[in-house]
């Protein structure tokens, strides 16, 4: 083989060589290198506006996605917007699928053992990631709100907002100050009691102001509420402690009312915060909708869950023979008819409900929901197709599970705030508690 050819199959060509070269000393493209990049493929080449189309859909679909996408080519990067800086007051940046992964084994978030990493999965295309979150190390995870994490300083309490793919924060007055407001016999107990979050939800203004509302499990009987920069929480009043399956949606909290009977039930909507005036306030809650009223034999406790992009209403009956799904919107118009598609999600449900997609995890199947069969203690399958329950999601019961669990375990975790952010496992029977971090 002559020198010649030899250098035209492992060299890159001269200009190819000074973009790179040019790259790396000066560490960005200069526009005649964008300009030799774009003459060298017809992709770096599209018009503005296809380029802008074809980025917020990619976004749409996984923010990661829309990463990767920026990092083709300098033009292609420096023709979108950056999402490092505007991770957190941007809605468009929010990583919405994604949620950090239970490990196990007593391993929490910022634990010595795994050196700053977390694992992240997505709910709909089933990828895995581990990101590197050194700050962890003296927070405690709450919530993920839209995949943003709400977190909790140990030293000082102080609540923050972190976008786990931009390093984005974003502060909030320490929960601290929120004590006086929460019902404890004792002090240890308000402290316990001020960390079990139900749902929390955020707003972001015209003006890029951010305001947060959380509304708790234990001892809160009413939602709490600040803007960041704020020194302390505003409190809003009292909700009907008969409110259950709090659930966050584009910014607002929604509810379910149960009567005193529990024979009737309507949706609640909650916030968001209104900033205008001399002192932000929280409007009362407002009932949107009308659950279908349960039998003389028959009692109805209803699930809120987000699932493509629309709250579906989870009917539960005591006796799991039936599992009917409604859609909000069909409530609010007064029409009562159950849904039988889901678009192959499946629901997983607990303290909070999640929508993952069956195409991303084979050993999931869609049309379905997770739920625990509390007399035979196994995840049950119901199937809103044929309206009956299938065999188990796991072929073992609960308290019998040794060993590696199946990610359909780690998924049911996720549905427990008190466990997810514990490094354990909901399907073993831990007990809620830290086992190394007991502030």
């Amino acid at each position: 083989m002559s020198s010649s050819r030899y250098r035209s199959r492992n060299r890159p060509a001269p200009a190819a060589l000074a973009t790179r070269n040019s790259t790396s000393r000066r560490g960005r493209v200069s526009d005649a290198d964008a300009a030799i990049t774009r003459d060298a493929s017809p992709w770096a080449s599209l018009h503005q506006e296809l380029l802008d189309l074809i980025a917020w859909r990619v976004l749409a679909v996984d923010f990661r996605g829309y990463v990767r996408f920026r990092a083709v080519c300098a033009y292609w990067r420096s023709s979108t917007a950056c999402p490092r800086g505007r991770g957190i007051v941007d809605l468009r940046f929010h990583p919405r699928q994604w949620m950090m992964l239970p490990e196990g084994h007593g391993l929490y978030p910022g634990h010595e053992k795994l050196q700053g990493f977390v694992p992240f999965f997505n709910l709909s295309t089933g990828a895995f990631v581990r990101v590197h979150l050194p700050l962890l190390s003296d927070h405690c995870v709450l919530d993920s709100i839209d995949g943003i994490l709400l977190l909790l300083r140990d030293h000082d309490t102080v609540v923050r907002l972190l976008h786990p793919f931009t390093g984005d924060i974003l502060g909030f007055p320490p929960l601290k100050t929120h004590l006086s407001s929460v019902i404890g016999s004792t002090s240890w107990h308000k402290w316990c009691n001020i960390k079990n979050i139900n749902a929390a939800a955020m707003n972001v203004g015209a003006d890029e102001v951010v305001s947060l509302m959380i509304l708790g499990a234990y001892g809160w009987s009413n939602v709490a509420f600040a803007t960041s920069g704020q020194r302390q929480w505003s409190v809003s009043s009292s909700l009907n402690r008969r409110s259950c399956s709090p659930f966050s949606f584009q910014g607002k909290i929604y509810a379910v009312r149960y009567n005193r009977s529990f024979t009737e039930s309507e949706v609640l909507q909650i916030g968001p915060p209104q900033l205008e005036g001399v002192e932000p306030y929280l409007p009362p809650p407002t009932v949107i909708a009308r659950c279908p009223a349960s039998t003389p034999d028959t009692t109805y406790l209803y699930r809120l869950v987000e699932c493509a992009q629309e709250i579906l209403v989870v009917s539960i009956r005591h006796n799991y023979k039936k599992v009917p799904v409604y859609k909000l919107a069909d409530l609010m118009l007064g029409r009562a008819v159950p849904t039988t598609c889901i678009g192959g999600n499946a629901l997983f449900m607990e303290g909070r409900t999640l929508c993952v997609s069956s195409k991303a995890f084979p050993t999931i199947m869609g049309d379905t929901i997770v739920f625990l069969d509390c007399r035979k203690h196994y995840l049950a399958q119901y199937h809103l197709g044929s309206g009956t329950i299938l065999s188990p999601a796991i072929d073992i019961s609960m308290y019998e599970m040794s060993g590696p669990c199946s990610i359909i375990c780690h998924i049911y975790t996720c549905c427990f705030r008190k466990r997810w952010n514990k490094g354990e496992i909901a399907c073993r029977g831990q007990e809620d508690k830290w086992q190394v971090k007991e502030k």
